[in-house]
């Protein structure tokens, strides 16, 4: 029943998503969503995030954020990583997901999304076919409707891990 928002992968933080093996499987594009993702919710990029991204673009990624946001928030947290970016995404729609793949380069093989809402992150990579990675938000502070969906988030998880016990 909540399959169909059930993460490829869930992990603690994006920080801890071993890329290099992404890599190696042949990742090339990641997208990625800003707030409560990489850093709180309308924070700057910080230290850690500076280092990740330079980090993935040595390695060889391409990368993308994609973003809900309006482009003033998306430019600003975009200024010290420089990456390609799109805003005003309306997620879980998959049309800028895939016009982020256009710009990286990529496709629905090669290419990783990572957010940390099951609603509009994860579900609209799955829809658009790519692989996902949830992670868990970084700061308990949101807006009041994402508040409301973490309610049911919670719901989904629990039948996600459940199902996770039972498969292995």
């Amino acid at each position: 029943m909540f399959e169909m928002f059930f993460p490829d992968r869930y992990v603690v933080s994006a920080y801890v998503i071993d890329f290099e093996k992404l890599y190696e499987e042949g990742y090339r594009g990641l997208i990625f969503d800003i707030d409560n993702t990489l850093v709180p919710h309308g924070a700057p990029a910080d230290a850690r995030a500076e280092a990740l991204f330079k980090r993935l673009k040595k390695r060889g990624f391409r990368c993308c954020l994609i973003s809900n946001n309006q482009e003033p928030r998306v430019k600003m947290f975009n200024e010290k990583i420089q990456v390609d970016y799109v805003y005003d995404a309306h997620k879980p729609s998959t049309k800028n997901y895939i016009k982020a793949m256009e710009i990286m380069g990529t496709d629905r093989n090669n290419t990783v999304f990572v957010g940390d809402q099951l609603f509009t992150d994860v579900w609209g990579a799955k829809r658009t076919g790519i692989a996902n990675i949830l992670v868990k938000p970084i700061h308990p502070k949101e807006e009041f409707q994402i508040v409301l969906k973490r309610y049911l988030e919670k719901i989904v998880l629990h039948f996600y891990m459940k199902s996770r016990k039972k498969n292995q």
